[in-house]
């Protein structure tokens, strides 16, 4: 979902942590700790983890990672240690879990829990919200030039108007756009029914004449210069779409949302997970979530926080259904990809 850093101030532990964690000393100015933050570059702004520092005296070591996988064999071979507070996608979360590399949460330690939109919690792998808080979501949405589009747009049936032909930009994630097409359908993003996918591939051809280019890279571009009229864009190519031209309409499809959640854990055999829970906690204050959101540009998953996001990063309360692409059996897989490369060869 995300993936870059303000920077990294460090990526080994300090000689304190690895001596088996810093203790409270009598002086004024000893530390209360350290707080290893594991993450992609760039997911809080300075000005939030200094403010925790000082508020706690705990100081945040911020070490990062480059893809979800890297995290997963690094806390692996920690036995699930060395650090304190891990973000990462969801997907992912469903292995730490599974592999006892994650803390069960102690609810009474975060007051501000209940801040998190239902919207996001309950997901395929946290199901009982034991082990995860949710941090951003991810979504892509329907964006069109209200100037070139003559009708409303409100869903994924809609791309299908002949109105549109020769005007759609699409993003290139194969089960995300085969998944839009099931959600099109009141079927699941993740239908494994190889009958249904067959139907899926079916309505997807129906979808080619109206489709203008599909690229994953700055997709926004094709809106914003007018090549194209309605765009189907990842998070970042939203709000970059936005900045730009803000008299763009936004869409929340009302088929449901196809969507990726970041979640913060506390690894089973954190050095410091007093100082983890405070972190969380810290972070779901609403004022302080809604900084974050600012900053790193995903949906905001604190519903408290809302207030204080910005407008466009901020989802309906109308909207009250989404799914995540997961992983799916090998057959409905290829049955996917054969749907893509069929629809793309009639897109070309």
């Amino acid at each position: 979902m995300k993936r870059g850093l303000i920077c990294c101030m460090g990526i080994t532990l300090s000689a304190c942590l690895l001596l088996g964690g810093c203790q409270q000393g009598g002086g004024e100015d000893t530390a209360k700790g350290e707080l290893v933050l594991y993450t992609w570059e760039s997911m809080f702004p300075q000005e939030v983890l200094d403010a925790f520092e000082e508020e706690t005296g705990i100081e945040v070591i911020y070490s990062n990672f480059d893809t979800d996988e890297t995290m997963l064999e690094k806390l692996a071979q920690a036995k699930g240690g060395d650090y304190d507070v891990v973000i990462a996608d969801d997907y992912i979360l469903e292995s730490v879990i599974n592999e006892g590399l994650a803390e069960k949460l102690d609810t009474a330690k975060l007051e501000n829990l209940g801040n998190i939109n239902p919207l996001y919690q309950g997901q395929f792998y946290d199901p009982e919200d034991a082990y995860t808080v949710p941090y951003g979501a991810g979504i892509p949405l329907i964006v069109y030039d209200p100037e070139q589009v003559d009708f409303e747009i409100k869903g994924y049936n809609d791309l299908w108007n002949p109105a549109l032909k020769d005007s759609l930009a699409l993003t290139a994630n194969y089960r995300v756009i085969n998944g839009i097409v099931n959600l099109s359908e009141n079927r699941s993003m993740n239908d494994e029914n190889l009958d249904n996918i067959q139907k899926t591939g079916e309505k997807l051809l129906e979808l080619a004449p109206n489709v203008r280019l599909i690229q994953d890279d700055n997709t926004q571009n094709a809106l914003l210069n007018g090549e194209a009229s309605v765009g189907f864009l990842y998070t970042s190519q939203v709000t970059q779409a936005l900045l730009e031209n803000p008299d763009l309409e936004v869409v929340y499809p009302e088929e449901g949302l196809g969507f990726g959640i970041m979640g913060m854990f506390i690894p089973s055999e954190a050095p410091d997970k007093d100082a983890a829970y405070q972190f969380i906690d810290y972070i779901l204050r609403p004022e302080v979530a809604g900084e974050c959101f600012n900053a790193i540009g995903y949906y905001s998953t604190n519903q408290a926080a809302d207030e204080f996001v910005n407008e466009n990063l901020v989802v309906p309360d109308s909207v009250s259904k989404g799914e995540i692409v997961q992983n799916i059996s090998e057959e409905a897989d290829t049955a996917y990809n054969q749907n893509w490369t069929e629809f793309k060869a009639a897109c070309d």
